[in-house]
């Protein structure tokens, strides 16, 4: 393992948790993905600012900061608090919408029903089961553990246990932890894993679903019979999503494993790989370039504005060499 650079703290933490709990409340109560976004965009922005902030007008001078934005940061210097954040604390269906968004399985949409039907607890989750799918069962049953953040440590004893467990399995298989762990997190929320094997690929259509089954099941039958994966919430034939533990850890973890053509694998380790920021910032410079990028490929754009065919890539680095912009390792697309 690679030694990892120790993050700064984040001298803006204050501002950044009440531009967290704002988006919250927009994606799950407004269901306004727009003011979703811009607030997570912010947050991550002034995560990443090395000095103090003093006033909204100095935080409108980064770019993705507006005036709504610089105008609460002003309100919060001042007061303490906000007013919007007041009222949505003080509303008993907010608070319970964005509760039980927190149990996995559940979304906004669903909470809102289950608020509608009198269900505002995990107590009342466990007692109303006969309503709840498969999904929100193990969301209940596993709550505590999954709101639980993985340590580094931890995660690093996955990575070395999963990555070893597969490449016994079939040397040929390659297997990454993508998410904020690959970006140097000291904590995270679950373990996403991407996987590809040579034999399955993007351009050979008569292999793809075929391979597809067989390479996941195989992966995900072998993690069982090592005792990893403890409970299934869903296995299609390119993701399976689930519950694992490791033997000595006494928590339960949400994992996903993602199966990805070879042809379309760096791309896809780039954008799993995050932030949702830094992929923005990558999509909108790949544009300029006369380039467009998504999780699986790099095409260049035509004239008429329509993709091409896709460009070969052999690592991340020739996606960043493509579009002209310096190669960022992991640890510093915490944008």
């Amino acid at each position: 393992m690679s030694k990892r650079k120790a993050p700064a703290q984040n001298v803006n933490s204050d501002f950044c948790d009440f531009l967290h709990e704002l988006a919250e409340y927009e994606k799950n109560v407004s269901r306004n993905i727009f003011k979703y976004k811009a607030y997570r965009k912010a947050s991550s922005i002034l995560a990443e600012h090395p000095t103090r902030i003093q006033s909204g007008k100095e935080a409108m001078k980064l770019s993705g900061i507006g005036a709504a934005i610089g105008k609460k940061i002003d309100e919060f210097l001042k007061t303490g608090k906000l007013e919007k954040l007041e009222k949505i604390r003080s509303d008993d269906t907010n608070v319970s919408i964005n509760f039980l968004t927190r149990v996995s399985g559940i979304g906004p949409a669903a909470a809102k029903k289950f608020v509608d039907d009198g269900i505002t607890t995990l107590d009342d989750l466990k007692k109303n089961e006969s309503k709840l799918n498969h999904h929100q069962k193990i969301g209940v049953k596993y709550f505590t553990e999954f709101e639980e953040r993985i340590p580094r440590a931890e995660m690093e004893n996955h990575e070395n246990f999963v990555l070893d467990k597969i490449k016994k399995l079939d040397s040929k298989f390659t297997a990454t932890i993508c998410g904020s762990y690959r970006r140097g997190a000291e904590s995270s929320g679950d373990i996403d894993v991407l996987l590809t094997h040579p034999t399955f690929t993007a351009k050979d259509q008569n292999s793809t679903k075929r391979e597809q089954n067989k390479l996941l099941k195989k992966v995900v039958d072998y993690l069982q019979s090592n005792k990893y994966i403890t409970d299934t919430i869903s296995h299609g034939a390119s993701k399976f999503m689930g519950v694992c533990k490791l033997e000595k850890v006494s928590s339960h973890r949400r994992l996903d494993l993602r199966l990805i053509p070879h042809d379309q694998y760096y791309c896809g380790v780039l954008y799993f790989t995050g932030s949702d920021v830094f992929n923005q910032q990558m999509r909108t410079q790949a544009l300029e370039k006369g380039f467009t990028i998504n999780e699986y490929t790099i095409r260049p754009v035509g004239s008429t504005g329509t993709p091409g065919e896709s460009i070969e890539v052999s690592s991340e680095k020739d996606v960043f060499d493509i579009i002209d912009k310096p190669y960022f390792e992991p640890k510093d697309r915490n944008v």
